[in-house]
């Protein structure tokens, strides 16, 4: 247990930041899928077939490629396409892209295209009749969606919003890949360091777990609250 000593002689306070970097990472990833599912619900629902193709392709592709090569993309062709920018303005130089941003960009559009699927259920479950009744009263869309349809929305979507925030969670994993020191790098580095992988991955996975669980208790006392409907 003096791996996980604080300070010099262990790795405690290395894997403390990496656990918080872990959540931070995992946080910014969920809001920006949340703000791109807000968008492609709209265009999924939309009577518009145009905009209804985009909202299927944005989902079928980012459910269905594979994240390592979503954040391998994003890290190497966003710093390729910032450089040919620089070029154009006469910078040669290479420019590397910030491996936070990188990785809950490309995390957060994993996310969100999960959450998109999620929302559109969500909405579709609720009774045809209270859009109806808001055509009825000549009440305004954005009005009623605001006070009438999000917050049923966000009851119905909260258990599976779960699944999405338990998924986001482990895909941060993968973004070590990009050198942004998260508990999966800081275990890959303390288990080079010290020869002992078989201990920090262990520990690793326990972490994980932790996370796993807090997040449930927290969301699992959501959905008590929104059942109850206050």
């Amino acid at each position: 247990m003096e791996f996980l000593y604080f300070g010099n002689t262990g790795w405690g306070d290395e894997l403390f930041f990496a656990t918080l970097m872990t959540i931070a990472v995992a946080l910014a990833a969920v809001l920006i899928g949340f703000f791109l599912a807000a968008i492609f619900t709209a265009f999924k629902l939309s009577k518009n077939k145009i905009l209804n193709l985009i909202g299927g392709i944005y989902t079928t592709v980012f459910r269905g490629v594979h994240e390592l090569l979503v954040i391998y993309l994003f890290f190497f062709g966003g710093s390729g396409a910032v450089m040919y920018v620089a070029e154009i303005f006469g910078y040669n130089g290479y420019i590397e892209v910030n491996a936070f941003i990188t990785g809950a960009i490309s995390i957060g559009i994993i996310s969100g295209a999960y959450s998109t699927e999620v929302f559109r259920g969500a909405i579709l479950s609720i009774q045809r009749g209270q859009f109806e009744a808001s055509e009825v009263l000549g009440i305004k869309k954005i009005i009623y969606y605001y006070k009438v349809i999000i917050p049923q929305m966000l009851r119905l979507a909260l258990p599976n919003i779960s699944n999405v925030w338990q998924i986001t969670l482990k895909d941060t994993s993968l973004i070590s890949v990009t050198g942004l020191v998260e508990i999966m790098r800081q275990s890959y580095i303390a288990a080079g360091s010290t020869r002992d992988p078989l201990f920090f991955y262990s520990f690793a996975a326990v972490l994980y777990l932790l996370l796993t669980y807090l997040s449930m208790q927290l969301i699992n006392k959501l959905e008590t609250k929104y059942r109850r409907g206050y």
